[in-house]
């Protein structure tokens, strides 16, 4: 007598376990963002004027937790694994590595530990005014992952086709990205001047608004991975790995500036072609009316 289960029941429950242990890829993807996050904190704190290369360790550790971030949304998606649990841990774990960690890092090397003016009460206000710009980033990132996880279908204020193509502001991971980068590119060695640290003050201010706008930001998923795809992509990308891993600094550096002044341009774009336009009919009849 063959007391084995049937062939139908056996073959439901290999694909439950599957589907379990799949759940597990994508948080372990998650885990990484977030272990990369809290080192690159340990890295600013242990930072000083003359280790200044914790602080390029930190850039580096963010720079790796946004390929994590980038992989774990991608890698739900391909397996059919996304999950309610998911999503709320990704956005935990971006506020502590895309929020928290850039934000120290910006304030430590731009202005912590930049050396003493002679005006010792401007050197402790440019302190405090980069304390505050810091906050503000904080801020306006956990802003936007907020907006990101109530908006179920978000759409940018200026034209662009509906979907998934575009984000509405610059997303988090590429706002630390861009700390990240300009870190990265001066090896983590501190400001030395105020008029740098001025700059500097603005630029985190610019991308902390760039993050709470309604200005679009391509999102790149739109490119599917498992489709056939031209010669000449496969090519870009491979040349374009190959000049992160020989050529990290420039080359980090200058996606993250592409990036950022890409939704700049768009905006820009979108405003010279609605005032090249003409008013609708109806702004027309009111105005001669009135």
């Amino acid at each position: 007598m063959d007391l084995s289960l049937p062939k139908s029941r056996t073959e439901e429950r290999r694909p439950r376990r599957m589907s379990k242990g799949m759940y597990i890829l994508p948080s372990l993807f998650t885990s990484g963002n977030m272990a990369a996050g809290f080192y690159a904190i340990l890295e600013v704190v242990h930072a000083s004027a003359q280790s200044s290369w914790h602080l390029d360790n930190a850039a580096k550790a963010i720079g790796f937790a946004v390929l994590f971030d980038g992989l774990d949304g991608r890698v739900a998606r391909m397996t059919g694994t996304s999950s309610e649990f998911g999503k709320e841990l990704d956005s935990l774990a971006d506020v502590i590595t895309f929020g928290v960690a850039p934000a120290m890092l910006a304030w430590t090397w731009g202005f912590h530990l930049m050396p003493p003016v002679a005006l010792t009460d401007w050197n402790i206000k440019l302190t405090q005014l980069g304390a505050i710009a810091a906050f503000l980033f904080l801020m306006a990132g956990a802003s936007r992952l907020a907006r990101f996880n109530i908006t179920t279908n978000p759409q940018p204020s200026n034209p662009g086709r509906p979907g998934k193509k575009y984000f509405v502001g610059m997303p988090i991971p590429a706002g630390a990205g861009v700390i990240a980068a300009v870190v990265h590119f001066r090896s983590g060695e501190p400001l030395q001047s105020w008029y740098t640290a001025i700059t500097w003050l603005a630029m985190v201010a610019a991308v902390g608004y760039l993050m709470v706008s309604t200005w679009r930001f391509y999102s790149f998923k739109d490119i599917d991975f498992s489709s056939r795809h031209p010669f000449r992509l496969i090519i870009f990308l491979a040349f374009l790995i190959a000049m992160v891993w020989q050529f990290s600094r420039p080359t980090l550096f200058v996606i993250a500036l592409l990036y950022t002044f890409s939704g700049v341009f768009w905006r820009l774009q979108w405003m010279f072609r609605r005032r090249s336009q003409p008013p609708p009919p109806k702004y027309k009849e009111a105005s001669q009316t009135s």
